[in-house]
This record gives C-alpha cells, structure tokens and sequence, in this order.
C-alpha cells in the first residue's frame, strides 16, 4: 500500500498544480506555495524544537507520552506537510491543524497503543497484563525483559559439570 502511495501522491500533486494553476493562473499558484513553505518553516520552528525537548523531558522522567503530546506532534505533522510542495498535502495539514480530527485521530490511534510501564520491582500489575497481550488474559509474550543480574551469573563451584572440559 505504501509504495502506491508513494507514487500515486507525487502525481495526485502534479495534477493539482494543474488544475490550481489554470483556475488561478501561475504567479497566484506558485505564490500559494511558497506561502505553504513560509507557513510550515514558521510552524516547525515553533513547534518542531520544543516537543522534542518535552518529549526527552518525559522520557528521563520516566512518564508516558500521551495525548498531551498529541497537538504539538501533529502540529510538526502539519507543518511538514505544509513544507512539501503541493496542494493535497496542504490541505492534510490544515485538516491536521483543525482541534476536532486530532480528537477523531487520537481516539482511533489510541485504541492501537499498549504501553509498558515499569516499576523499580519490575512490570505492573496494569502493565504486565497489557503486556502479554489483552488486558486481565494471561497469554505468552514473545519478549523477555532482563536486568543485569537476570543474565550475568557466577560460575557455580558445586556444578558436577564445573571444571570439565568438552570432550573428558
């Protein structure tokens, strides 16, 4: 599907260049564009700096992005959309801009998240059902998380297998 999109959009772009571009005329179409670039590098720099700088803040806190990081990070969204030249484009970043579609693309993201939190005792009760899977069923998980001590061991000097060789 990716690969379809990826050349599908470059053409669906031409085409609105076009068809902009006979409605309008050149220097209005080629004006609209560059005020697109102006508007997405006004934006990215608004935003772009400082939701990574809350983003690593989080991170080192130990707290789980979430929604409240939704509008600054559909706003960078936006804003590369609006750098991108084109119309098709343009009009996904205004529709990204607009409060009431971040509010429909979270709820539908949302339900796609499983988080993983961890405790100083290791998973949560919460989070290790999430875990394995669906929420209160216990399942197999296909990932093992190990500490230091959980992988590094001591050889054991009791072992009837301590200090043979392959092949005695």
């Amino acid at each position: 599907m990716l690969p379809v999109f990826a050349l599908l959009l470059p053409l669906a772009e031409i085409a609105g260049f076009v068809i902009v571009g006979r409605a309008i005329g050149l220097a209005a179409t080629l004006a609209l564009v560059v005020l697109g670039f102006v508007v997405g590098s006004f934006l990215l720099r608004r935003q772009g700096i400082g939701i990574l700088r809350r983003m690593s803040a989080e991170g080192r806190s130990g707290t789980v992005p979430g929604r409240e990081l939704l509008n600054p990070a559909m706003t960078v969204i936006a804003s590369l959309l609006f750098i991108i030249p084109g119309f098709l484009s343009d009009i996904l970043a205004i529709l990204l801009l607009i409060p009431q579609v971040r509010n429909l693309l979270w709820r539908s993201i949302a339900k796609r998240f499983v988080v993983v939190g961890a405790s100083g005792d290791g998973f949560s009760a919460s989070s290790r059902s999430e875990f394995r899977g669906r929420p209160g069923k216990p399942g197999d998980s296909k990932v093992v998380d190990l500490d230091e001590e959980d992988y590094h061991r001591e050889p054991n000097g009791k072992s009837p297998w301590s200090g043979k060789r392959l092949g005695d």
